[in-house]
């Protein structure tokens, strides 16, 4: 038999956790069990590759100090690569023990984490050590509370020799509906993987790669826009969406675009439309200033005009009883 201990605490001497797991570790070596222990902060780099060590082992030991709050930074990454990682058909059948060595409230909902947590990722879980320490030395010097440790890791040794049979648990149901979308690995395929996760350096190449690319199509959809003639960029969702008031208004927009320097001239004459682009600072009833991204939102039906200048995407000047009557004049259809 093989027992894996995962240790998600600091490594700090007064951690009482380390005590708790000793003694676990000393009572599966008189049994007879292999152990192993990891600790996380330790292979803080290489927590996405310890999701492949599950699959050599019987039974894990979960072991969290809470400190502050919740079950932390380490042991969470631990089980975000056991869910994108770890071979699932191994943890089916895989027991595990919590340990919450608590020294400020909330033991309860760190220990409750864990267990949710290994019931999503389809394993067994028995009952474990949960506890609140006031005073370290009196608590390591426990008879009765070594004992009640020694009784927790001696009935995971019983629950994974004799392969206990649990009641079913709505988390495993759950973990039907939470199935990550990804291309099916084989197990050897997934250790690979998290391999590479774990290599800071080649994760930082492929970010630096796809913000490459994407500088290279964001080029590339601002040369085709508004049909490859950028003096045309907006006018024809302009024109297409104008719908002239009964009153023949004579109102003007400036809209300039603080990415690309540019300003769109829109007017309406006599309820005519006139748009286009001018090259400088032009007067009109409204200037506003905005980006193409927040502009193609609102070509786009997205959002109104007046909703993005009320959320600050756009800001305006000069009479803003008419940042309403350019939602008015022009209807953009959204797009689906």
């Amino acid at each position: 038999m093989k027992i894996a201990i995962y240790y998600g605490g600091r490594g700090v001497i007064e951690d009482t956790t380390i005590y708790v797991v000793n003694k676990i570790a000393q009572v599966f070596d008189e049994l007879n069990v292999q152990v192993k222990r990891y600790n996380l902060y330790e292979q803080r780099n290489e927590i996405a590759v310890l999701s492949g060590t599950i699959k050599e082992v019987d039974g894990v030991v979960l072991a969290v100090p809470l400190e502050w709050y919740g079950i932390g930074g380490y042991m969470q990454q631990f089980l975000d690569s056991c869910w994108l990682y770890a071979d699932k058909e191994k943890l089916k059948n895989m027991y595990m023990m919590p340990v919450v060595v608590a020294t400020t409230t909330g033991e309860r909902q760190a220990e409750l984490a864990l267990r949710t947590s290994w019931e999503l990722l389809g394993g067994k879980v028995i009952e474990g050590v949960c506890t609140f320490v006031e005073n370290q030395v009196d608590f390591e010097t426990n008879t009765d509370l070594g004992k009640l440790i020694e009784d927790k890791a001696e009935n995971l040794y019983r629950a994974v020799s004799r392969k206990s049979l649990q009641f079913p648990s709505s988390n495993s149901m759950i973990k039907r509906n939470l199935s990550t979308i990804s291309i099916p690995l084989t197990p050897q395929e997934s250790e690979d993987l998290s391999k590479y996760v774990s290599d800071d350096k080649y994760v930082k190449r492929q970010k630096e790669d796809i913000e490459e690319l994407s500088q290279m199509f964001k080029g590339l959809l601002e040369k085709n826009s508004a049909g490859m003639d950028p003096k045309l960029e907006f006018i024809a969702n302009l024109r297409t969406n104008y719908h002239p008031s009964e009153e023949k208004l004579n109102v003007s927009y400036a809209l300039s675009f603080v990415d690309n320097g540019r300003t769109l001239l829109v007017e309406v004459k006599d309820g005519k439309l006139f748009c286009s682009y001018v090259e400088k600072e032009c007067s009109a009833d409204v200037t506003a200033k905005l980006t193409r991204a927040v502009m193609e939102r609102i070509v786009n039906g997205r959002v109104t005009f007046q909703g993005a200048f009320m959320s600050g995407d756009i800001t305006a000047k000069g009479d803003f009883r008419l940042l309403r009557q350019f939602d008015v004049l022009f209807r953009f259809q959204t797009l689906v």
